[in-house]
């Protein structure tokens, strides 16, 4: 007479077909949904002035950043003067090259709704900000918008 032996019931395994399936799922929603930052700051971060009332941008494709403030590189000045436009330390002068480049990128409908942000530190002379508003006058992009950080004066 042979013996038989009872199976011991054990815990069931996990199936784990499906976990590829969702990985790939997990990695595709975050490669669509992160946007990439598109310049290096060419100056130091700008500490920027505090506001009481803030409104956030809605577009923000549609928007370009003019930075203002001090170059990180010591040998282009030590001022709080300098302006980036894309990944470049450029003059006033090159805004309005600047922005009709940008709006080559979008379609003639999106245009009246460009915004030129410009993040200046607040260290950063008035004259300067003044300088790249009349250039942006010159092309028409009379839609800005200055970036500031929450909190009271």
């Amino acid at each position: 007479m042979s013996k038989f032996r009872k199976k011991k019931k054990g815990m069931p395994a996990v199936n784990t077909a499906a976990l590829p399936d969702i990985v790939f799922m997990l990695l595709f929603f975050f490669m669509v949904t992160t946007t990439m930052r598109e310049t290096d700051l060419r100056i130091e971060n700008p500490r920027l002035p505090s506001a009481s009332e803030i409104k956030k941008l809605e577009h923000k494709s549609l928007v370009c950043t003019i930075y203002v403030g001090k170059a990180k590189d010591e040998s282009k000045g030590t001022g709080y003067n300098k302006i980036q436009l894309n990944d470049k330390i450029a003059s006033a002068d090159q805004v309005p090259a600047f922005i009709i480049n940008a709006r080559t990128k979008v379609s003639e409908a999106e245009i009246p709704f460009m915004t030129t942000s410009i993040k200046a530190d607040r260290e950063s002379n008035v004259g300067t900000i003044t300088d790249i508003r009349l250039k942006l006058r010159d092309v028409n992009a009379l839609k800005i918008s200055y970036s500031t950080q929450k909190g009271s004066n």
